[in-house]
């Protein structure tokens, strides 16, 4: 396991330096700064992730995206993942998908989230992406481009554009940015929203578990009626229950 005090303190070294950029030009400067080629990105292909995804097809198309698969999406997800590569000229895409022994053990109604949305996001998300995680770490890769944002909910609302987690320098080069940021660069750059975007899907994870959001909160449709507002991926743990 890497030494968490170093993660911290390349964190602290690279905030010092760069904490003041974002977008594009935060990615350059951490490139040339010596993550050219140990860094990766993980996207939902979501509401917002367009914005992300051209930015790291700008800078490098050669970034591996995870795109994690949990068996539950949205056929448009599945379709509009196939349609931005292609645009943006992704060259390595990733799919991860949940251990069909943990789905026949676990989950073998598919119903597993109306009895405990946790367990099911766990073995759909945090299992397989742990999984993939250690193997990218075991290639020599030290960091991890995400699509948070401070606006998206109070558990974000603190997130730094550098982070240390438990593996990982966490880069989140969109955590300053607003909705109407995000907004503004997919209309300049022309580039297509998720088609269930228009249909009021703020926010747009699992099917069973994404509803509209019909009081503009992008993340009031996501598991929506309970106090559960992140899937796990993001939380603090130890990478240790993976079979």
């Amino acid at each position: 396991m890497p030494d968490i005090i170093n993660i911290e303190a390349e964190a602290a070294r690279l905030r010092g330096l760069y904490g003041h950029l974002d977008g594009a030009r935060l990615l350059e400067a951490l490139l040339s700064d010596g993550l050219d080629g140990k860094i990766m990105m993980t996207s939902s292909f979501g509401a917002e992730s367009v914005a992300l995804l051209d930015l790291v097809a700008q800078v490098d198309p050669s970034i591996p995206v995870v795109f994690l698969d949990t068996r539950r999406l949205f056929g448009e997800t599945l379709r509009y993942q196939r349609e931005v590569t292609e645009l943006l000229g992704l060259e390595d895409i990733r799919i991860v998908r949940p251990d069909t022994g943990h789905l026949e053990e676990l989950d073998p109604d598919d119903m597993l989230f109306t009895r405990d949305t946790d367990k099911c996001c766990h073995i759909r998300k945090v299992l397989p992406l742990d999984k993939a995680l250690l193997s990218l770490e075991k290639q020599g890769f030290t960091s991890w481009i995400t699509g948070r944002k401070r606006f998206q909910s109070e558990t974000r609302e603190q997130v730094d554009v550098i982070e240390a987690s438990e593996r990982f320098l966490k880069i989140n080069p969109l955590a300053h940015w607003t909705a109407e940021d995000i907004r503004n660069k997919v209309i300049e750059k022309n580039l297509p929203p998720h088609p269930l975007v228009a249909d009021g899907f703020l926010s747009i994870g699992c099917m069973p578990c994404t509803e509209r959001s019909t009081d503009g909160d992008p993340r009031s449709g996501r598991w929506a009626g309970k106090q559960k507002t992140e899937c796990g991926i993001h939380m603090p743990r130890a990478f240790n229950t993976i079979n």
